[in-house]
């Protein structure tokens, strides 16, 4: 009784990991959408600084409370739009102080000529508007945060030189908080938030039928990281008809095999390892036939998180039974097609996009890596309509932002299978997606880009991201 309790007791909590680790891996996947990143940074980092200039105003006379108004918007401004108009820290505190600098002179000016009557001095408030409009504008510190400083200024009474000295310090201190925040994490976001950026360089190639050209593209990608590593794995029949299953002799055949396999993987390796500088294991198994599971299987065992298999298709067209088992796994899944010529390298890439989700992050970061040195990688995407134009450059900028290269971005009104004919010879590879992310509906009313590009003049990389499980 006691074991059987035990035994449900650990099923349950085996449940539960399982549970914990697709509820993480769907929070990494949502953080990883720039959007929600923003979103995220906002709802932490703004409450947290006014948080800290609150207790400087508690502590010190030099911070008013009246500057939290502008303040707040201006730090909600920087943190929510961080490549934006006025998300600069000379900006942001420049602006500020203008603002209120020019408030303060306004107070001064309307009380000299006897015009500041009143609670608050209408004459001044419409001069500070004007002063900042004009300081702002010659000063290329134009921000909305500064003319709220203006006008808040004539609300101190004779503190001032006490506001403005407390606009500077706490909007010092907010803007080398964004600094630090941009610099070291959200321009780094690639580095610490895209899965493929740190992984993806264990890569496995089932070889059967696979021309040498898909480990030569397995190689480059896996050599741009230092812990880069490409096992080559065959298949040999487990079953000859020649074979007396009775006689003493039945395993030689299959050991001649897997020894021939062996050694036309060994000295394809050893050729990678040379001109990639980049390590290399073979991989031999007896089955029936090279399935999916056992690729998969083989790539756990080797602790390979990508697998850079041939691409195939039915006879009446689709996705072969063997790649729509790899796609449906939690590893990391390219199918590679070559256009016919056996390329070592590949000098120049295009990025066929949707959006910016996970699949397309993955696809850039892949291009980078095969990429010829100091060549920009292409990232395009396809609209119907003049209308979506800028979203759609917005979504390419915020794409190749959070990487490090040279890139050039084209979103064109065509159908994408006419763009990319039309264009793909000028590259070597052409990336597109999968679309195992989206439903089923969709693919049916929008079939996946890679059905329509059968004609391509170029080398097409089909990516597929994996999911945890």
């Amino acid at each position: 009784m006691l074991e059987g309790v035990r035994e449900r007791l650990w099923a349950l909590a085996r449940r539960l990991q399982r549970l914990e680790r697709r509820e993480l891996d769907a929070f990494l996947r949502w953080i990883e959408r720039t959007g929600n990143l923003l979103h995220l940074s906002v709802l932490l980092f703004v409450p947290l600084l006014i948080a800290v200039v609150t207790w400087l105003a508690n502590a010190t006379a030099a911070v008013s409370f009246l500057l939290f108004p502008p303040l707040a918007s201006g730090t909600y401004t920087l943190f929510a739009d961080p490549e934006g108009t006025y998300a600069t820290p000379s900006t942001f505190v420049g602006g500020m102080t203008v603002g209120a600098l020019c408030g303060w002179l306004a107070l001064a000016l309307a009380t000299l000529v006897g015009l500041g009557g009143g609670r608050v001095s209408a004459t001044g408030a419409a001069l500070g508007v004007f002063f900042t409009g004009v300081c702002t504008w010659a000063l290329d510190l134009e921000e909305p945060a500064a003319f709220s400083t203006a006008l808040l200024v004539l609300l101190t009474g004779n503190a001032q030189l006490a506001y403005v000295i407390g606009i500077v310090i706490s909007s010092a201190f907010v803007a080398v908080a964004f600094v630090v925040w941009r610099r070291h994490f959200y321009q780094q976001r690639a580095r610490y938030l895209y899965g493929t950026t740190s992984g993806d360089d264990h890569v496995l190639v089932p070889m059967n039928d696979a021309d040498e050209t898909v480990a030569r593209f397995a190689a480059s990608i896996a050599t741009a990281h230092d812990a880069g590593k490409v096992v080559l794995f065959d298949v040999v029949d487990e079953q000859h008809d020649d074979v007396d299953v009775d006689s003493d002799d039945e395993f030689p055949p299959i050991e001649r095999a897997a020894d021939d396999a062996a050694r036309h993987l060994e000295s394809l390796a050893a050729d990678l390892e040379t001109a990639y500088d980049v390590s290399c294991d073979a991989v031999v198994a007896a089955a029936r036939d090279q399935s999916a599971g056992l690729v998969l299987r083989t790539a756990r065992q080797q602790n390979c998180d990508l697998v850079v298999a041939p691409y195939a298709e039915h006879e009446n067209g689709g996705l072969s039974s063997f790649l729509k088992g790899l796609f449906d796994s939690e590893i990391d899944v390219i199918a590679f097609r070559s256009n016919g010529i056996r390329r070592r390298h590949w000098r120049s890439s295009l990025v066929a996009v949707r959006g910016a989700g996970d699949t397309a992050r993955a696809m850039v970061d892949f291009a980078i890596r095969i990429t010829e040195p100091g060549r920009p990688v292409t990232v395009s995407t396809c609209i119907d309509d003049e209308s979506r134009r800028r979203p759609a450059e917005n979504t390419l900028a915020d794409l190749v932002d959070a990487f490090s290269g040279r890139f050039e971005t084209h979103v064109v009104t065509a159908p994408v299978e006419t763009y990319l004919s039309r264009v793909a010879p000028r590259y070597d590879v052409c990336f597109v997606g999968s679309s195992t992310d989206r439903s089923a509906a969709s693919r049916f009313v929008s079939p996946p880009t890679f059905r329509k590009l059968s004609d391509l003049e170029a080398d097409v990389a089909i990516v597929h991201r994996g999911r945890h499980r």
